[in-house]
């Protein structure tokens, strides 16, 4: 399966925030229960922070824009797009 957006991903693993890079040294090499995550990972036409494909779980790890009315509104749109992924 051939993801979207890969150099959009790769350029977010590269400039993450400093919540996103505190939380992946918790989530990374299976440190977290033996589950395994991914950084920036595409699904449909959005891109989550973290997601553990065996638990089909996403993680959002960003600050004040989500509690903006447009960064809810956003997100709402996003949890029922990628909830029909789990």
């Amino acid at each position: 399966m051939k993801r979207k957006n890969i150099d959009f991903c790769r350029n977010l693993r590269q400039n993450q925030t400093d919540a996103e890079c505190k939380l992946w040294s918790i989530l990374r090499n299976r440190q977290l229960e033996g589950v395994k995550f991914r950084r920036q990972y595409p699904i449909d036409k959005y891109v989550l922070d973290f997601y553990s494909p065996e638990c089909r779980l996403g993680i959002e790890s960003d600050g004040g824009q989500h509690y903006e009315e447009v960064g809810r509104k956003r997100d709402g749109s996003r949890t029922k797009t990628v909830g029909t992924y789990a």
